[in-house]
């Protein structure tokens, strides 16, 4: 028996996202996905790395960005200052600094970096330092106009975002708006000890966002790995312009395994805890209620933040292809002061690691079963709002007039 509209708690309280199924099209169409990639990911603020990475002046890091064909320098500069550029030489175009990885990192005690083609050097504000044999180019050319081509790069509570677009419609606090203050203020740079994990999957990048962005599957795919830790209801549902946030709670009479019951005793590196609420910001968990564990926030259009007493962690879904996806994953927690308390660390992560998998196992098959064309829609339970939201975000990004 369907249950009445006014008995979904969260479709009356956001009527506007409506009740109808989710087309499939929008995660298995190529002609989507290219134009997705023009109308959400050259347009938005995207997360690109965390201050604490190159935290003096002279460190770099190097972003690979495959939807967009580049990868992104973040330097640090000797005035304090994270600016972005795209890792191209004004030259002949070579990369000036060859990636090791999806992320590279460096660090140049003068603040600069060369191209190892033929030595062009650029400082931090991505002007040209020094060119080999300067005074053999043409009366025409200009060092001044041939600097590195900047990316546009701002910094919010120590994450460091850029936006590719030429010019930003918002700037990066409006762009998080209600989102930026909701998580303003709790302690990310405290939490230091990062397990910090990727891959690459064989899906499309709302299917892996989606996955984590629910809990109504916590209680068959964590089956293992959390055994009735959690509950499958959400917690203070917000939506915040593009972004959404809500509370994940525990099942407080549930019965840890013998050996996370010592591990949680001795640290609070397990979400399989009850937690305390020292660190978290007013608005988030407001009612203080005691099955709080952790709040899962979706800043669009592709990172999920997860902020919790002594732990915080991320998901991001870097699109590849309308069928590809790169999957990173980092967990933060303070660094161990004993020797027990990195056994419990070290248990707690591999627990959470565990359950990772046991989320991404799911992501593949979603994908090639829907490409079946078996089905066109999918249908969402009143828990999966944030799903609900996510799509009516991507909607009105793809029917926006473009410029």
């Amino acid at each position: 028996m369907n249950v009445p509209h006014e008995q979904l708690r969260w479709a009356s309280k956001f009527p506007e996202l409506g009740l109808e199924p989710i087309p499939v099209e929008p995660c298995i169409s190529p002609e989507y996905f290219e134009k997705e990639k023009e109308q959400v990911f050259m347009k938005t603020w995207l997360k690109a790395g965390r201050v604490e990475e190159i935290p003096n002046a002279g460190d770099y890091k190097v972003k690979k960005i495959h939807f967009a064909k580049t990868s992104v320098i973040l330097i640090h500069g000797k005035d304090g200052k994270i600016r972005g550029f795209h890792n191209t030489c004004s030259h002949r175009g070579n990369k000036v600094i060859v990636e090791s990885g999806e992320e590279t990192f460096g660090r140049s005690k003068a603040a600069v970096v060369t191209c190892r083609f033929h030595g062009w050097v650029y400082d931090a504000q991505g002007q040209i330092a020094h060119v080999p044999e300067e005074e053999r180019f043409s009366p025409c050319w200009e060092k001044a106009s041939n600097g590195l081509t900047p990316v546009h790069t701002d910094v919010w509570e120590g994450f460091i975002f850029i936006n590719l677009s030429k010019e930003p419609v918002d700037s990066l606090q409006n762009y998080l708006g209600g989102m930026g203050k909701h998580l303003a203020g709790y302690p990310f740079a405290s939490m230091n000890r990062c397990f910090s994990y990727h891959t690459t999957l064989d899906c499309n990048w709302k299917i892996a966002l989606d996955a984590f962005s629910e809990a109504y599957h916590v209680s068959t795919i964590h089956a293992g790995s959390f055994p009735n830790a959690f509950s499958t209801g959400l917690a203070d549902v917000e939506l915040f312009g593009d972004h959404r946030t809500t509370g994940i709670c525990l099942t407080l009479d549930a019965t840890p395994t013998p050996i996370a019951a010592m591990a949680n005793e001795i640290t609070g590196a397990s979400l399989v805890a009850k937690r305390g609420a020292s660190m978290l910001p007013a608005s988030v968990n407001p009612s203080r209620r005691e099955d709080f564990s952790f709040e899962l926030s979706v800043v669009f259009p592709n990172i999920l933040i997860h902020i919790s007493e002594g732990i915080w962690f991320t998901h991001q879904f870097w699109p590849i292809a309308h069928n590809r996806t790169l999957w990173e994953g980092k967990y933060y927690v303070p660094a161990p002061k004993t020797n027990s308390e990195r056994w419990a660390v070290e248990f707690a992560q591999v627990l959470q690691r565990n359950a990772w998998l046991e989320d991404t196992a799911t992501m593949e098959d979603t994908h090639a079963a829907l490409e079946s064309g078996a089905k066109t829609h999918m249908v969402l339970q009143d828990e999966e709002i944030l799903l609900r939201h996510g799509y009516k975000v991507l909607e009105q990004y793809m029917t926006a007039k473009q410029e």
